[in-house]
């Protein structure tokens, strides 16, 4: 009776329940028995209920093609199942080989180019569904110091938990910063530690295929890549940021170790991906130098000229695009508290999208220029504004007025009559009359639209 039931309520659950509840079942057996290695994986990899799963996330991450060309327009035409059958197929008679991982850069704020590896919609589906299922074995594992790239985290909490630190005293703060990170994981190390909770085999040289890929750059594969390469996990590649935290979970559980210095000193870490703060009532320098030991250990690197030791009642520090600053209190001067607020560095950025904005689409409507500038407003209030932690109404004020002159010149460009126009409606006007998006708005994100 009671596997009657289990069975009539498996086949009344969807396709993705009937993964979130796999997803489960590993979770809990990898909570209960930390020292259980998986062994049977391959076979949920390859089946069409993952495949079919990866490709839906795949698709709905977007995204470019890779060194193959093919784009998700390409597989609709040709049929998504039918093409999900062939990577199937080439997944059971195991002659599934990685395609080259095109290598293409975007800007950083600093001016510099951050190298970003696109690996082809064909290789991404395949790492999909291998992180579905091998994901919750490793995020049973997992300390909640640890934020970035994980399932129901996000960098907002991090942001609250260092509020948190701060005021319970730990103000003197570790700003660390990994040399090139993502490009110097080693293989050999990174693969032990997957190979202590997973082992099979087929599943283990599915990931070491994919930390092999040669890059393709400038039209030929780069020199060093492929097969010979020891080094790195390209930054692009869905499996990649899982990766990332599987290497550097070392770093969260000696810092946690209820045993060692660090929790013996009061000493907290809080780490998004590959960046990550230490913060404690005191910080000595051998305790610093005994952390980048163990980075030297794990063959990474410490950038000790963008990582510093800080007292945050004194100095400012960023992270994750915040600034953190002990403030005075507006209205009552004798009560300081701690500021978070949008860096000068986010700032800048969002300035200097909004400027090739207005700059490139200048022959556009207002309606269409509407169009475009709302999503990139409202996903700045979205992260900036924390509830009960960040503080940004001054940043979204300068953004307003920034925003209010570049309209201003965009109306004068367009006619004569138009900058009348916009003399007479005002920047208050095209929120009215526009539903543009006002940074500065305190009621949130709904504004009046045709009003």
């Amino acid at each position: 009776m009671g596997e009657d039931l289990t069975k009539r309520r498996d086949s009344q659950m969807s396709e993705s329940e009937k993964i979130r509840s796999f997803q489960r079942k590993l979770y809990r057996k990898s909570k209960q028995e930390e020292g259980f290695r998986f062994y049977v994986l391959y076979d949920k990899i390859i089946s069409m209920r993952f495949l079919s799963e990866a490709y839906k996330r795949v698709k709905a991450n977007s995204g470019g093609s890779g060194v193959d060309g093919i784009r998700f327009e390409d597989i609709e035409e040709y049929g998504v199942e039918t093409y999900l059958r062939e990577i199937q197929k080439e997944l059971e008679t195991e002659t599934y080989k990685p395609n080259l991982v095109l290598r293409v850069y975007i800007p950083k704020a600093n001016g510099k180019k951050r190298p970003l590896g696109i690996p082809t919609i064909k290789d991404r589906i395949v790492q999909m569904s291998c992180k579905l299922v091998v994901e919750p074995i490793f995020e049973a594992g997992f300390k909640d110091t640890s934020y970035g790239f994980r399932p129901k985290r996000s960098a907002h909490q991090a942001i609250g938990e260092i509020k948190r630190n701060l005021r319970s005293g730990k103000t003197m703060v570790f700003d660390a910063d990994l040399s090139s990170y993502f490009d110097t994981i080693p293989h050999d190390k990174l693969m032990i530690l997957i190979a202590q909770r997973i082992s099979d085999k087929r599943v283990l040289k599915l990931i070491k295929m994919w930390l092999k890929s040669p890059i393709y750059e400038n039209g030929r594969p780069v020199k060093g890549s492929g097969k010979k390469n020891k080094i790195g996990t390209p930054q692009g590649g869905v499996i990649s940021p899982l990766l990332a935290n599987i290497y550097l979970h070392l770093v969260d559980k000696i810092v946690n170790n209820p045993d060692g210095i660090y929790a013996k000193m009061g000493i907290k870490i809080v780490r998004y991906a590959d960046d990550f703060v230490l913060m404690g009532r005191r910080i000595p320098s051998w305790v610093l130098e005994r952390l980048n030991k163990v980075l030297e250990r794990m063959g990474l690197r410490m950038n000790y000229e963008k990582s510093k030791l800080i007292d945050a009642f004194k100095e400012t520090f960023d992270f994750l695009g915040f600034t953190f600053r002990w403030s005075r209190g507006l209205k009552n001067p004798e009560k300081n508290y701690w500021n978070i607020i949008p860096s000068k560095k986010s700032m800048k950025k969002i300035a200097d999208k909004l400027r090739i904005i207005f700059r490139y689409k200048r022959h556009y409507s207002i309606v269409s220029l509407v169009d475009i500038l709302n999503p990139v407003i409202r996903g700045w209030k979205n992260y900036f504004t924390i509830p009960g932690v960040s503080y940004p109404s001054s940043a979204n004020q300068k953004l307003s007025r920034y925003i209010d002159m570049k309209l201003a010149k965009f109306f004068r460009k367009k006619s004569q009559r138009r900058g009348k126009l916009y003399s007479r409606i005002g920047y208050a006007g095209v929120i009215k009359r526009y539903g543009l998006l006002n940074p500065a708005a305190s009621s949130g994100l709904r504004l009046l639209v045709n009003g």
